[in-house]
């Protein structure tokens, strides 16, 4: 296999620092009784050395491009991660005396119940750095350790793209902006959590919003607030969800609509009953790729004269980090393990596979940033026969592909020749079906 890169650990000497200096503060442990008041608790977390150990938690979070902040309570020692470009990175483990000031500390900001650690809680953080406002998403889970608490970091900054800096091949763009401004139809995007879907999405949005056109979403819940777009967040607990929320919104007289995430066949057909009566419908399902989201439908329950009927397109995706550009070096032999899975031979490279090195402008890790690879699936005419007949899923795959349809691992294979990405990057993310 090609070189994974550096060890998933980050030199973050400010916060050990701000870790020496709270362990020489007083009080730091309470007793059990205690950690059970909230007047208690607020002392605690008013601590003037607390409040710089979180804040600078949460600063170098953000100066650091994480997507989310773990804070994991053990047995002796609380361990503090930052999710970066889809890797978790260790850069804390303060002793387990720390982590009642830390959750504490967390739980004002957050407007949570600071005395309640055995119902898991969630709630909202914002923040304005560097003059970017960013929004942490808080969720407290109680173990028997201990509080597990992960901040999600919505950077509001980092959704503002359009589809020409996603990364896409131009052919696979100016089909996506050819599916999306149709006058009616559902496109669909597929993919695993945190593999960008939302970001895909508010691009299209973002192409389309426009003072003529009425755009309306769904979401669970509402990332990230977009000017020119009326928002709805779904709220399971007063039985608002996607399929009720989608037949209001179809009152309001909408040009196009985004529905979260298809979940049940309930959702399913009120979407395609909307693309049917003139919206443009926008949606994610949960699938491998974009052949499996059309039988996904036909398993929901969905008749599959009206998926030929109303899906214009399935955009499969997934993310890939893109390696440091400073430092990256070549691979003096890659493996023939790599270069088999990536159906290449050692004639074919035209340059040499890349390998992360690590450098002061990565920050050792050997990448900055991920970058998307693509697998769009257009609903043609040659299709339809075997959506109708209910055929498998890798019938409707070689069909595609017959048609012109590129893959994840064939999308993922050019990143990698091209020097961008690690031969290993591709092989993780993607499914070989060759």
């Amino acid at each position: 296999m090609a070189e994974a890169g550096p060890t998933p650990t980050l030199d973050v000497r400010s916060l050990q620092s701000a870790f020496a200096e709270l362990r020489q503060a007083a009080p730091i442990a309470i007793g059990a009784e205690a950690a059970k008041d909230s007047k208690a608790l607020l002392e605690l977390a008013n601590q003037a050395p607390v409040i710089r150990l979180v804040d600078l938690v949460l600063t170098e979070a953000v100066g650091r491009r994480a997507s989310d902040v773990h804070i994991e309570a053990f047995e002796e020692l609380v361990n503090i991660r930052f999710r970066i470009d889809g890797q978790c990175y260790e850069v804390a483990k303060p002793p387990k005396s720390l982590a009642l000031a830390i959750a504490s500390r967390i739980k004002i900001l957050a407007n949570l119940d600071v005395a309640e650690s055995r119902l898991p809680q969630d709630g909202r953080i914002l923040l304005t750095k560097e003059s970017r406002q960013i929004d942490l998403r808080v969720s407290t889970l109680p173990t028997v350790t201990g509080e597990s608490i992960v901040l999600r970091v919505l950077d509001k900054g980092a959704l503002d793209k359009t589809l020409g800096q996603l990364g896409m091949e131009p052919a696979t763009q100016q089909a996506i902006e050819g599916l999306i401004r149709r006058p009616h139809g559902l496109f669909l995007v597929t993919g695993p959590t945190g593999s960008g879907k939302t970001t895909t999405l508010y691009a299209c949005l973002t192409t389309l919003n426009k003072p003529d056109v009425k755009i309306i979403t769904t979401e669970d819940p509402v990332e990230y607030d977009i000017a020119g777009l009326v928002q709805i967040a779904i709220n399971q607990k007063i039985s608002l969800d996607f399929a009720t929320c989608l037949r209001a919104i179809l009152r309001h007289d909408p040009d196009i609509v985004m529905v979260g995430e298809i979940r049940d066949v309930e959702t399913a057909q009120v979407a395609i009953q909307a693309s049917l009566t003139g919206h443009v419908v926008f949606s994610t399902l949960h699938t491998n790729d974009a052949p499996g989201a059309v039988t996904r439908l036909v398993d929901m329950g969905v008749e599959p004269f009206l998926i030929t009927s109303t899906v214009t397109g399935v955009l499969a995706q997934r993310l890939v980090r893109r390696l440091c550009p400073t430092c990256k070096a070549p691979v003096e032999r890659p493996s023939a393990e790599d270069l088999a899975a990536l159906h290449v031979t050692a004639k074919d490279l035209r340059q040499p596979l890349m390998r992360p090195v690590g450098c002061e402008a990565c920050q050792g890790m050997g990448f900055q940033g991920r970058m998307g690879i693509y697998e769009l699936l257009l609903m043609h005419e040659p299709l339809f026969p075997l959506v109708l007949e209910r055929h498998a899923v890798s019938e409707l795959r070689e069909a595609a592909r017959a048609a012109g349809m590129q893959t994840l691992r064939e999308a993922g294979t050019q990143k990698a020749l091209a020097g961008e990405t690690t031969a290993a990057e591709v092989l993780r993310e993607t499914q070989d079906y060759a």
